[in-house]
């Protein structure tokens, strides 16, 4: 792979105006098929799991019962000044205001309050219900504004009106400021780690490009299937995050070898064949995972994950063509100024940093830039273990600020460390306190996780001045909070001796279950011998005690057939909920099998080391259960959530859990890649475990911090959205990422490398033999550049 990015890197370099030009073709084609043929117009939020129980007796509705088999909405009266909606006057203003919701459009049939008795006990709520034989999906976009136009007349001085509803719920959010905010973000963090506005707006250039294609792309196809404004979302953050990303891991090791004289071209082609291979496997470790979504079966995550994956592969595609013809455009103007702090801190890092290895694996080194050597491996100067010089580390060769280190494996020079590299040794100082001060803290902060709460998100989360929210309070303070999600159970009484009668004893059974408020009469469709009944809950939809009554009712269904002959399928949108979070919580483990197996397994061939990929499996495995418990004590306990506002708790969604395995476990090997590659590379030509973890965080520790506080900053910026959903996800991602990198990456990994030494890279040489070698670090390129200062090494036998 390294062979092939290096020529095709050096091709898009020198061809890239035909490069740019055809990516600018891509784009246009992405923006003309968007036009023709989709739309956000057709973006379909509809949750449905093909085959379960819910959604066949919705699909069985749509002939028996189509006015129940649609979305609906709720208008909810409310008298005010003493008044009552039973007063003329008010009931008056009630009925004109129902007849003009009969005529807005698509409506099928609107239920007036006084004739289904959803009336509260002191007088002054009144709720009408407002049928669709369409789901929500399928409504016209001003079908629900012409709903408010429409009984907007009645809410006149003594009475306020509020549409709310189901078909209100999952409306697409806009996220254009969430864009920019990212964007702008990113170019802040770039511009501060490249000290170069130029150098800073290729990696967000080039990232643009990659999401304008995956997005545009992704609208085209809404007129043939179904995608949700959720997935447009989810593509356009991660395309976003993993756009920058990848090009910034390329622009920076194509500014280093820049900056240590290596011609424009060759630097490019080496940096998409270095860096570009780690992209390359990054990426597709993400895709996979996105799209491993698919075998969950439930139409809205397949969409979700095959956005995503789709928007990250362009990504990678775009930063191994468009980006080094970009390098190729800039040339020699991206080399770091002489004498500035860019030039230095490339210098530094490629140079006066490395370490010189003695026969022990102690780090020594002279003013002459020859390697230290002595027959036994004791510190030069008489063999005695003393530093060269003097005991206090007078520098070697009189004055040239080239220090001997002690027996601890540090390297040479260590005024020349970085702040990553500062970090790990302070955290390599003691590594078995490291790991248990790692695992306490993200411990803890998993805990809330074992009483997460699953469910989907309903008008109960929705920002607190919308319609639909004011309208679901005021139901379940008035008529209780089950009115907010009621159940519908589809009797068959086609085996019946009285159909009739079946249908009532049917729901005279469930009545008589715990946690039900009320039934409604049985509503019989004689030609096909089916009974509708309406349920309403003592609870509310997301309540644990209306999960318990879907499944009671299901539970008797045996009794329910041998009482009165009638079979039943319970449905509604909170049935869906239940169904949708049972399908997802069956899923999960099996899931999370294939994602950490598929992690051991890619880690495997990288590195060549067994406890490379299991640390890395244990550091994933944390930094999930400290996210999720993240999430939980924000959004269903309600701790800080006021600061990226969440002003009512609830519980956590559905899909969060499976949607944080798959996408932080592509996320987190790209740092783990990025990072480790750099320490092996180093171990293999020092033979110095604890010298090679320091090295790479002097070569990757920037970028890799750059890279994390970037990908943050653009899941943060998407907080700012209306959808509970999606600020979950955003906020889910975002403490992932953060905690992933700086805790897992930047502390744990190092801990654990540090502590197992030189074990840490050893495999079975029959397991060696039978693994190809993916030279993943491009060693078969040839030797990237050194700066002329540079530390000749030497590896050593020993630790």
């Amino acid at each position: 792979m390294p062979a092939f990015l290096h020529r095709l890197g050096r091709l898009a370099f020198r061809r890239r105006r035909r490069m740019l030009a055809l990516w600018l073709a891509l784009v246009a084609a992405a923006v003309v098929c968007m036009t023709a043929f989709g739309g956000t117009g057709k973006l379909d939020n509809t949750f449905s799991i093909p085959g379960s129980e819910s959604q066949r007796a919705l699909d069985r509705m749509k002939t028996d019962f189509p006015t129940f088999s649609g979305t609906s909405a709720q208008i909810v009266f409310t008298a005010t000044d003493g008044q009552k909606v039973t007063d003329p006057a008010d009931s008056a203003r009630i009925r004109a205001a129902l007849g003009a919701a009969a005529s807005a459009p698509q409506v099928a049939k609107v239920v007036s309050p006084f004739d289904a008795h959803t009336i509260s006990a002191d007088g002054t709520t009144a709720v009408a219900q407002v049928r669709y034989e369409v789901p929500q999906s399928a409504l016209e976009p001003n079908a629900l504004d012409a709903l408010k136009s429409a009984v907007s007349g009645a809410n006149q001085q003594g009475m306020r009106v509020d549409v709310g509803g189901s078909a209100f719920g999952n409306a697409p959010s806009e996220s254009h400021r969430s864009d920019i905010i990212g964007v702008g973000v990113a170019l802040v963090i770039l511009t501060l780690t490249f000290g170069s506005l130029l150098t800073a707006g290729i990696p967000v250039v080039t990232a643009l490009f990659g999401v304008a294609t995956a997005i545009f792309g992704a609208l085209s196809l809404t007129g043939t299937v179904s995608i949700s404004s959720t997935a447009q979302s989810l593509a356009l953050m991660i395309g976003l995050a993993v756009g920058i990303d990848y090009a910034l891991f390329i622009v920076s090791r194509h500014r280093f070898h820049l900056a240590h004289g290596m011609e424009p071209e060759e630097s490019a082609a080496l940096a998409v064949g270095t860096a570009g291979s780690a992209v390359v496997f990054a990426g597709l470790t993400v895709v996979i995972a996105m799209t491993g979504l698919t075998v969950v079966g439930i139409p809205y995550l397949t969409a979700m994950g095959l956005a995503a994956a789709g928007a990250v592969l362009i990504a990678v595609l775009v930063a191994t063509t468009l980006l080094p013809a970009i390098l190729g455009f800039a040339g020699t103007r991206l080399t770091p100024g002489p004498g500035s702090r860019a030039m230095r801190r490339e210098q530094a890092v490629g140079g006066a940093g490395e370490d010189a290895v003695g026969a022990t694996g102690d780090s020594l080194a002279s003013g002459t830039r020859e390697n230290v050597l002595s027959g036994t491996g004791d510190n030069v100067a008489g063999g005695t273990g003393e530093s060269v010089a003097s005991r206090t580390g007078e520098s070697v060769a009189g004055g040239t600020g080239e220090h001997v280190a002690s027996r601890t494996g540090e390297h040479v020079a260590g005024a020349g460390a970085n702040a990553a590299e500062r970090w790990f040794r302070l955290v390599t100082r003691r590594p078995l306190l490291t790991l248990v001060a790692v695992v306490a803290s993200l411990g803890a902060l998993a805990w809330p996780a074992h009483d997460m709460r699953l469910a989907l998100p309903d008008n109960g989360t929705a920002p607190t001045s919308s319609s639909q929210r004011i309208a679901f309070d005021r139901v379940g303070e008035k008529l209780g909070p089950g009115f907010n999600g009621p159940l519908l159970v589809l009797a068959d009484t086609s085996h019946s001796s009285d159909p009739t009668t079946a249908a009532q004893r049917v729901a005279a059974t469930i009545g008589a279950l715990p946690d039900v408020a009320t039934v409604g009469k049985p509503v019989a469709n004689p030609a096909t011998h089916t009974a509708l009944i309406q349920v309403i809950p003592d609870s509310a939809p997301s309540d644990p005690a209306t999960k318990t009554l879907v499944n009671s009712i299901r539970d008797d269904r045996a009794a329910i057939l041998r009482d009165t002959g009638a079979t039943v399928q319970v449905t509604g949108s909170t049935a869906v909920s239940v169904d949708v979070a049972a399908k997802l919580n069956s899923a999960l483990i099996p899931f999370a099998a294939v994602v950490i197996g598929l992690s051991l397994l890619l880690l495997l061939l990288v590195f060549r080391s067994l406890v490379v990929p299991l640390k890395a499996a244990a550091g994933f495995l944390l930094s999930i259960a400290a996210t999720l418990g993240a999430v939980v004590g924000v959004f269903q306990l309600g701790h800080l959530g006021s600061l990226i506002g969440v002003d009512t708790t609830g519980p956590v969604s559905s899909f969060l859990p499976i949607i944080l395995l798959a996408v932080l476990f592509g996320l987190a090997m790209d740092y783990e890649v990025f990072l480790v590659s750099r320490m092996r590379e180093s171990y293999l030509h020092t033979g110095n475990p604890l010298g090679a973890v320091h090295s790479g965080a002097r070569h990757s520790g920037r970028v890799v911090t750059a890279a994390a506080l970037i990908m943050t900053s653009v899941f943060a910026a998407f907080l700012t959205s209306d959808s509970t959903m999606l600020k979950q996800i955003a906020f889910a991602l975002a403490a992932g990422v953060l905690l992933d990198a700086f805790v897992i990456r930047m502390t744990f990994v190092p801990a654990v490398l540090a502590l197992t030494r030189h074990a840490a890279w050893w495999l079975p040489k029959w397991l060696e033999r039978r693994l190809p070698d993916l030279d993943i670090e491009g060693d078969r390129l040839g030797p990237a550049p050194a700066a002329p200062e540079s530390v000749a090494l030497t590896p050593s036998t020993a630790d």
